[in-house]
């Protein structure tokens, strides 16, 4: 697995137990940090990740409810809900991934952690995000929504 990869199946087990157990997320990452063995701008993108996700999961939720009408919130697996937040937290609020990383990304841990049809539920649901990638990062407060790209 390569090491950003890594890093993104920490943040992703992470939030994973926090949405599982309600546990604190400063908590959880610690613990999960303590588990891998990272080099320290590996474990800064992983803390960056669940940190930039955990204060916008409903509104990130809400844009995920939309491209995914037929799954309620709460009936899509906590590893597809949580692969989607991260890749959209990735490519519209911290734009520091290409929109094509980050999908690609999201689809690789889908199939190595979801179920058989996660991957292609992720990658669809995710497709239609990027599209709304502006948008989304006007609405979330990103400085850079307002630039052309």
């Amino acid at each position: 697995m390569k090491p950003r990869t890594r890093a993104r199946s920490l943040a992703l087990q992470a939030l994973y137990e926090i949405d599982l157990t309600g546990h604190q997320h400063e908590e959880v990452l610690a613990d999960r940090l303590a588990d891998y063995d990272l080099e320290e701008k590996l474990e800064d993108f992983a803390s960056r990740l669940v940190r930039g996700v955990m204060p916008i999961r409903k509104e990130l939720d809400a844009y995920i409810g939309e491209h995914a009408p037929e799954w309620p919130i709460d009936q899509i697996s906590i590893i597809d809900r949580n692969l989607i937040r991260m890749a959209v937290w990735e490519f519209a609020v911290s734009d520091e991934t290409p929109v094509k990383v980050a999908i690609n990304e999201a689809v690789e841990l889908a199939k190595r952690y979801g179920s058989d049809s996660s991957s292609r539920f992720v990658n669809g649901v995710l497709g239609s995000l990027a599209d709304r990638k502006n948008e989304i990062a006007q609405a979330l407060g990103h400085p850079a929504a307002n630039e052309t790209k």
